[in-house]
């Protein structure tokens, strides 16, 4: 990748960076659509974050800016704007910078699921019923824009209950009353949904070969999303595929928010193939 005057940057502002593949599957698309943009990390928590805001808003070269871990929430009093769905979901990951300086802040994670789900799931987002394991932040981007979009019925559980009674008030208060907690590990209402999401992370790294869903409660006939995409067939996505049942991956998801971010800071439409490409090269190494 050759930089110039011209260059127009992309930064993740987060930390660790290392778990991230945003770089290189951004730049793959800048190189495929023969944008003359770069995409690179800045590792920093909270601390110092107004500061790096700011000094991005007076860089011409900026078009703006992603956000990762720990400050998806932290960022929000430095941006000037946020689009309506940022707002109600109270995080941001994506910051466009207008031509006047202005910052306004976007989520894309959730929209990411939601592109993946229709196109590749085949799934019916209104008055559709969900079954969500997992309240942490995926779960949360889910449950969220699932509820924006017109979902009929949410059901969400977490091992940490707390966990899962807060991301159900926060969806019934901001976007619609749609959502119920269900107590951990008590997954009769599967049996009533058209789709069961394991959003836990349980399954990939340390906890590989294991599933948070007992066998009993996979069926045939609904679709089982897993928000990993590392490894692409988790212990859920295998049980339910040995049982029948149709299955997808996080690797959609991922790949979608990345192309609504493009859109986003470029105007252009998102070379979705080459960005799938290097994602794949990614993880099988």
């Amino acid at each position: 990748m050759e930089i110039d005057i011209q260059t127009r940057l992309i930064t993740l502002i987060g930390t660790p960076p290392e778990q991230s593949f945003a770089a290189r599957m951004q730049n793959a698309a800048y190189r495929a659509a023969n944008i003359n943009m770069a995409y690179f990390y800045t590792e920093t928590d909270a601390t110092h974050l107004g500061e790096i805001v700011n000094g991005i808003r007076y860089m011409p070269s900026f078009r703006g800016f992603a956000v990762t871990k720990p400050n998806k929430v932290a960022v929000l009093p430095y941006l000037d704007e946020l689009d309506p769905f940022c707002r109600k979901i109270g995080a941001c990951n994506t910051v466009v910078k207008t031509d006047d300086g202005r910052l306004v802040g976007y989520n894309t994670d959730g929209h990411g699921f939601l592109i993946s789900l229709q196109q590749e799931g085949g799934a019916t987002i209104r008055d559709g019923r969900f079954f969500c394991i997992g309240a942490g932040g995926a779960g949360r981007s889910i449950a969220s824009v699932l509820a924006y979009r017109g979902a009929g019925k949410l059901y969400i559980a977490d091992a940490f209950e707390e966990n899962a009674h807060a991301l159900v008030d926060d969806v019934n208060r901001q976007f619609a009353p749609v959502a119920e907690f269900v107590p951990y590990g008590e997954y009769g209402a599967v049996r009533d949904c058209d789709v069961v999401i394991n959003a836990s992370g349980i399954g990939m790294g340390r906890t590989r070969g294991r599933n948070p869903l007992p066998k009993q409660y996979i069926l045939p006939d609904r679709l089982y999303f897993d928000a990993c995409y590392n490894p692409l067939k988790t212990q859920f996505l295998l049980d339910a595929e040995e049982k029948g049942a149709r299955i997808l991956n996080g690797l959609g998801m991922s790949l979608y928010q990345g192309a609504v971010q493009i859109e986003l800071w470029t105007g252009k439409p998102a070379p979705i193939e080459a960005m799938r490409a290097e994602l794949m090269a990614l993880i099988q190494g």
